[in-house]
């Protein structure tokens, strides 16, 4: 057991990006000492849901990558031109994002195709009078009068089958049963996104994945500055005294590579507890087995937050979240090409070459598959020669069209032949087989933050009375702001710092795209179209 420091000391519960967020925040605006900053993790590695890495000599996987948007992510942009690049100090880490973009501008030309396979039109939203009446009531209606209601709630089986909903269920991965406040909040958040949706020219890329070009950073900065990093550190519970008045964290527990310890927390410390984990009891496949889908909570990702929860009627309702995996499973894919010819090809059908392009999806397949081409290399030190595609799929139980089982069941190969098949290259199927390596990703709580949920599901940043302590993650509320976004935990951060500590320095306000009239000019000359 520690006893308490003389002066102020942050404890910080998990090292995903709101954390390590939280830690530079902690050092860049409110004078802290990196080295009066420790932060809990689990794993053997920080960055949370934000990785990329090689599972095995001859193959590269990423769970995911998360959208980026220009105009809408200002405190990510906020936090990361503070940060240096890992290949030149002189340079932040949004300085490269923008010329990479710059270098390499996203303009996709097949965003939808067809079984053919050829590449649709959606240029054409397809709404019809009634489609868009619905959207307006939805954006129209309060967030309390809405509740708990799926988005099909709000509306007819037509605007289901529209190429808007297509593109934009892919590019934010909705389902028809997910929250109707989420849907709205991301019409109301991604607006501008509307015109260009069916090029994603809104998008803005790294350099390499997330985890390479964002996490890595990060973590030097607050290594240099001395923060402490406990990795296999598994904190099991939260004590807290005083009432809502007047409420405090004063002891976190932890079990360190199995051995329990805590940390007594005294008058001057701090606590940042993150809540939940989108990734938890993610597991990998290979080329000849499909992932496991766990279903019994194996690694804990929600366990500290059910523990926390059960002492405070405010401190949220994790079962809304990880009580339900059919409605937020989803699988990923991630193929190591060592032979050009797959890429090649999916250049010649696009039009794009790799890094340009987005989301390709196929609308008539039965796993509704996506897949995107980054530019090469998207990992450190990935060899000249090789080269990434990463996909997913929503329709996990739904039997291939080209394969005899489902997606979930379908091991790496399947996965594959399933794409070829759909992309029109069954004549070099073989050689692609032989060349491409896959790891497919089961994730069963993925999309669990779009869950139906009340307001009082989600506990706030810093809760009413809270002295010394606030949640971090994509289970907090933050209104008007849209989850699974690395914004999203990224203004989390900023809120929990500034308010607890006092910092007189402005958040950056929320964008709101209905604020700017070019904006809704030109979203209505496309709803319209």
């Amino acid at each position: 057991m520690t006893t308490p420091t003389t002066h102020p000391h942050a404890y910080l519960v998990g090292a995903g990006i709101a954390t390590l967020s939280a830690a530079a925040f902690l050092i860049r605006d409110a004078g802290f000492d990196g080295a009066d900053i420790t932060i809990l993790e689990e794993m053997g590695y920080g960055g949370g849901s934000l990785d990329g890495s090689s599972r095995r000599q001859d193959a590269y996987v990423s769970r995911g990558g998360r959208m980026l948007e220009e105009e809408a992510y200002v405190s990510l942009w906020n936090l990361l031109d503070s940060i240096p690049t890992l290949s030149d100090p002189s340079v932040s880490v949004k300085e490269e994002i923008w010329q990479f973009n710059k270098e390499w501008p996203p303009e996709a030309h097949a965003r939808l195709i067809d079984s053919t396979p050829a590449i649709l039109d959606a240029t054409q939203l397809g709404f019809n009078v009634v489609d868009r009446s619905q959207m307006a009531r939805l954006l129209a209606t309060p967030e309390h009068v809405i509740g708990a209601r799926r988005i099909d709630d709000f509306f007819s089986e037509h605007f289901f089958a529209t190429n808007f909903w297509a593109m934009w269920r892919t590019t934010f991965a909705f389902q028809n049963w997910h929250s109707a406040i989420e849907l709205k909040r991301y019409l109301l958040r991604f607006a501008q996104e509307l015109p260009r949706i069916h090029t994603l020219a809104g998008v803005r890329r790294t350099r390499l994945n997330q985890y390479d070009s964002i996490v890595a950073p990060i973590q030097r900065w607050l290594a240099e500055r001395g923060v402490v990093m406990e990795y296999g550190t598994r904190v099991t519970d939260v004590d807290f005294s005083g009432g809502g008045g007047g409420r405090r964290v004063t002891r976190i527990c932890y079990k360190r590579h199995s051995v329990p310890g805590s940390y007594d927390l005294g008058p001057d410390d701090y606590a940042f507890i993150t809540l939940g984990s989108m990734t938890a009891d993610s597991t990998y496949g290979d080329d000849d087995h499909a992932p496991e889908l766990i279903r019994d909570r194996r690694d804990g990702g929600f366990e500290l937050w059910e523990t926390i929860a059960s002492k405070a009627p405010d401190f949220g309702r994790p079962n809304t979240f990880d009580g339900n995996v059919d409605e937020s499973k989803w699988e990923s894919f991630t193929l190591t090409m060592r032979d050009p010819l797959l890429l090649r090809r999916i250049q010649e059908m696009s039009g794009n070459v790799p890094g340009t392009g987005g989301l390709m999806t196929f609308t008539e397949s039965s796993w509704l598959m996506s897949v995107v081409v980054p530019h090469a290399p998207h990992f450190d030190q990935q060899p000249e020669g090789v080269s990434t595609l990463w996909g997913y799929g929503l329709f996990l139980d739904a039997v291939g069209d080209h394969v005899p089982t489902t997606m979930a069941k379908a091991t790496g190969q399947e996965i594959l032949t399933e794409l070829v098949h759909h992309l029109g290259f069954t004549d070099a199927l073989e050689q692609i087989r032989a060349t491409t390596t896959v790891v497919p990703v089961m994730m069963p709580y993925i999309t669990s933050q779009f869950a139906r949920r009340k307001v009082e599901d989600r506990p706030l940043v810093v809760p009413h009375g809270s002295e010394n302590f606030a949640f971090l993650g994509q289970y907090t509320e933050i209104p008007e702001d849209v989850v699974f976004t690395v914004e999203y935990s990224v203004r989390g951060a900023m809120h929990a710092v500034y308010e607890l500590l006092g910092v007189d320095k402005q958040i950056p306000g929320i964008y709101h795209a209905y604020a700017h009239p070019k904006v809704v000019l030109d979203m209505a000359r496309k709803a319209f179209a």
